[in-house]
């Protein structure tokens, strides 16, 4: 067979987590991947759908079980222990302050990260089973996501060279 420079890689993505931090990884490895070739598909289920609302105000960053969370703060490095979660508004104050670190950085914010995965062809899959759960409608969603379930993410996994579960 000719090589005629395509990749013809395949990776797919689970992704559980609707936090600001945890929306990072999956879309920047999916268009990076894409940008590489690859054919890249997302499913989104649990709380990893929340990346799919069209409003994505609601991020925040959980404090929470998250040890390894250092803020640059006052020309040091701040950790965050456990107990600090359990202060009103501490995870409200630290996604204002990860916004704002990220805006200053230059980082594509996550409705920038999803723009790009949908211009590059990402295949979104948001799990019909979670919506239902969760009792939102496609009206809330991106118009660019597809509805599937657990057999859709695994015709798709089980022809991938790269699986990650996010």
């Amino acid at each position: 067979m000719p090589n005629d420079g395509s990749n013809n890689k395949k990776m797919s993505i689970i992704v559980t987590k609707g936090t600001l931090d945890w929306a990072y990884p999956p879309f920047i490895l999916a268009t990076t991947a894409a940008a590489m070739d690859v054919d890249v598909t997302m499913f989104f289920t649990f709380y990893g759908l929340q990346l799919l609302k069209k409003d994505l105000g609601h991020l925040q960053i959980s404090t929470l079980g998250n040890p390894g969370m250092e803020m640059p703060m006052m020309g040091m490095h701040m950790t965050m222990p456990n107990i600090v979660s359990a202060i009103p508004g501490v995870d409200a104050m630290a996604s204002s302050m990860m916004r704002s670190l990220i805006k200053k950085k230059g980082v594509a914010s996550i409705p920038e990260l999803r723009d790009m995965a949908v211009e590059s062809d990402i295949k979104i899959v948001g799990c019909q089973m979670t919506l239902d759960l969760f009792e939102w409608g496609p009206e809330l969603m991106i118009p660019e996501m597809e509805l599937g379930g657990a057999a859709t993410y695994m015709s798709g996994a089980l022809e991938s060279d790269i699986n990650l579960f996010i």
